[in-house]
């Protein structure tokens, strides 16, 4: 069976394992009170800038939780796009810490400073809950791309009304390579005032990272990093992880090939008959409607992940769901030729 189901489904690359075999030498401090932790931290805000902050943790959905958590009050919420990710595949977590979520509608997984302005009447009322953080995800749960622009604008509105501006970022990687600038390009320079960086999904073991781009956002944070479950004995294993991600650029590279592989198989399977690609294709996810038939002969070798079982046959080209496939930093051109052959085939089914 091959998993194009997630990004998640890949390995880790052989220059993070090779880091944490390096790592593992010989006693040091715990608790992140070790030289591959503040070498982490040093290449971190080189990067970001020396303002920079930054707290390593196992899980993207510990990184986002945490990360508003901390940098909210009790009475104090955020504003998401009703399909992101802290709202639907997090298992309530960031509701689960006391803060809450105000939904707003979206375009393949994007949404406007116009769109979350129709929630800023909740602020100012002791009976509501205050808006105070804007969450996006880049690359979306669409696999679509933010332009410079588009997070500009929503940074310039989140200042104008006292708002900060979160940035989920499990896929950041994917999103900077496809528009051809670093990290800090695409976060901190467009008024990002906290990432969630990611590296589980573009070639590491086990890693994110809590960015705050202003420390005096959340002072406090090492303590909710500590309460939250995430503050690693064996910090070095996960810092030294990032050292080979962030050190010439490896995680460009992996995400390069991700996307590259997603474009490629875009270019095979977009003029088969009888499958739909829904979506742009901008990163390394490709959505798109097949026959349920053909879904069933595909997954008996490929899994997918079927994402909207739901369609209007008055309406929708294709009689069929809509599935997600995701290509990794170690998808290979072989391996998306099988699966372009494998779609083909099953669409003869």
């Amino acid at each position: 069976m091959k998993y194009f189901s997630s990004d998640n489904n890949s390995g880790a690359h052989p220059a993070v394992l090779e880091a944490v075999a390096a790592a593992n030498q010989g006693n040091v401090a715990s608790y992140g009170d070790d030289p591959y932790t503040r070498e982490a931290e040093n290449l971190v805000r080189h990067i970001f800038g020396r303002e920079t902050r930054s707290y390593f943790i196992f899980t993207g959905t510990a990184a986002n939780a945490l990360i508003l958590k901390a940098a909210l009050r009790p009475w104090e919420g955020v504003i998401c796009a009703e399909t992101a990710h802290i709202n639907t595949d997090e298992c309530g977590a960031v509701e689960a810490l006391g803060r809450k979520l105000y939904l707003v509608p979206q375009i393949n997984g994007k949404i406007t400073p116009a769109g979350c302005a129709g929630m800023l009447h909740y602020a100012g009322s002791v009976h509501n809950v205050a808006p105070k953080i804007v969450s996006i995800t880049q690359s979306t749960e669409f696999g679509q791309l933010y332009t410079l622009e588009e997070v500009r604008a929503l940074a310039d509105f989140c200042r104008s009304h006292g708002l900060y501006l979160h940035m989920d970022g499990s896929r950041i990687t994917n999103a900077a390579a496809a528009l051809g600038i670093g990290l800090r390009e695409a976060s901190k320079d467009l008024g990002v005032d906290m990432l969630s960086m990611g590296g589980t999904k573009n070639g590491l073991l086990c890693g994110e990272c809590a960015v705050f781009f202003n420390p005096a956002i959340a002072p406090d944070f090492p303590y909710f990093r500590k309460q939250g479950m995430q503050l690693g004995a064996k910090m070095r294993f996960v810092s030294a992880q990032f050292l080979a991600y962030l050190k010439n650029d490896l995680w460009r590279a992996n995400a390069v090939q991700a996307n590259s592989a997603c474009a490629l198989l875009a270019e095979k399977i977009s003029s088969l008959p009888k499958i739909k690609i829904t979506r742009p294709v901008e990163a390394n996810a490709l959505f798109a409607r097949l026959p349920e038939k053909a879904l069933q002969q595909l997954e008996k070798t490929h899994h997918v992940s079927v994402w909207n079982k739901t369609y209007d046959p008055l309406l929708t080209e294709i009689q069929g769901p809509e599935v997600r496939i995701m290509t990794s930093f170690n998808t290979t051109t072989r391996e998306v030729e099988e699966l372009a052959g494998a779609i083909e085939a099953a669409l003869r089914s």
